[in-house]
């Protein structure tokens, strides 16, 4: 398979599935006021603007540009979002997407699938979410993925969730698996100490050394996305349809969240795809994350490059910026899957780009 590189147990049916059946992809977006804390994310210009970029990354990956701020979300040295390689993808594909808001302190100017979830809090507080309004994340998540699955046999679910790695990797630990200092960073200098102090806080103050109750892990240190990626994801399973889930290491929180909720995990049916730039962070440890959670896990991962761009904002992603988001890997490995070469995608990411900073 040209520019796919599989680790563990990845399904010759399941690609095949992937390269031929039909698909849609679903963004994921929600906030934690966790990305409020300074340094712990780059998703956003700045720390109070990383509310805006889950809406505004919806809004560029259906529209091509923003409503609710008037530019595409950035970094604060500017380097660009990952909805513009998802959005190219998505083009060459043809596939419909999705957005569904899990709860977001902004919400998308666009038509949504509202969950009728929460904003996470900081999970320093160690009550991230109410319980009821995690277990209604849940069940209203499960009720969209299996409805879903009526119309499609591939669901792509990806993210768009400021620290989102942070709370990753807090739900992970609250759940048992050794995730410390092993979940990746939109940023080439992973703030892993800061990450980590976050993570203990939040678990000393909600008394949680460990739980095998996932909405318990989600409700005291999680966020509204994982959970809700987590229950799309279970309720297609359900209804026979397969999934990708469409991410980085945040994606690891999602596996272990069904895992926990007793899902059979059977690589013909759900794998995850991400980038070259997450398995080659060496902040973080993604294979052996899924290892851990999953002996039987399935990943596939784009083998792209944008070090021959035009631009250097798309070079940034070569030198270990940004890495995944809005499903890039996800989407990237569809792609690739079904024919599109890098040298393809490349000029579509880069004909969105030009339009984008015009």
């Amino acid at each position: 398979m040209s520019n796919i590189r599989v680790f563990g147990k990845v399904s010759e049916r399941f690609i095949e599935e992937l390269k031929n059946s039909s698909a849609a992809f679903i963004l994921t977006i929600g906030t934690t006021d966790t990305s409020l804390i300074p340094g712990i994310t780059v998703a956003g210009a700045s720390p109070e603007l990383t509310h805006y970029t889950p809406p505004a990354d919806a809004e560029f990956l259906k529209l091509g540009k923003c409503l609710v701020i008037p530019f595409p979300p950035v970094t604060p040295d500017g380097k660009p979002t990952p909805a513009l390689v998802s959005r190219a993808c998505l083009l060459l594909l043809d596939i419909p997407s999705i957005i569904v808001d899990a709860g977001s302190r902004v919400k998308p100017l666009i038509p949504h699938v509202d969950l009728v979830g929460e904003p996470g809090k900081d999970i320093r507080t160690g009550t991230a979410l109410s319980e009821n309004g995690a277990r209604r994340i849940l069940e209203n998540s499960k009720m969209f993925g299996k409805e879903i699955a009526d119309t499609f046999d591939i669901i792509i679910i990806g993210e768009s969730i400021p620290a989102g790695t942070t709370t990753a990797m807090a739900i992970m630990i609250a759940l048992g698996y050794d995730a410390w200092g092993k979940v990746s960073s939109a940023s080439p200098s992973n703030p892993v100490e800061l990450k980590t102090n976050v993570v203990k806080e939040g678990l000393r103050r909600a008394s949680l050394p460990r739980t095998d109750d996932p909405l318990v892990a989600v409700s005291r240190v999680g966020d509204p996305v994982h959970l809700a990626v987590a229950g799309i994801a279970a309720g297609a399973l359900e209804e026979g349809s397969r999934v990708l889930l469409a991410g980085g290491t945040q994606m690891c929180a999602c596996v272990a969240i069904l895992k926990h909720l007793g899902l059979n995990l059977d690589p013909e049916m759900i794998e995850v795809g991400t980038t070259r730039w997450i398995i080659e962070d060496k902040t973080a440890d993604m294979v052996g994350l899924l290892s851990q959670i999953w002996p039987d896990y399935a990943l596939l991962v784009a083998d792209y490059s944008m070090s021959n761009s035009r631009h250097p904002g798309l070079r940034a992603y070569d030198e270990g910026f940004v890495k995944e988001g809005v499903g890039m890997g996800g989407l990237l490995v569809t792609a690739l899957v079904r024919g599109f070469s890098p040298d393809e995608i490349l000029r579509k990411v880069e004909e969105e780009y030009e339009r984008m900073i015009r």
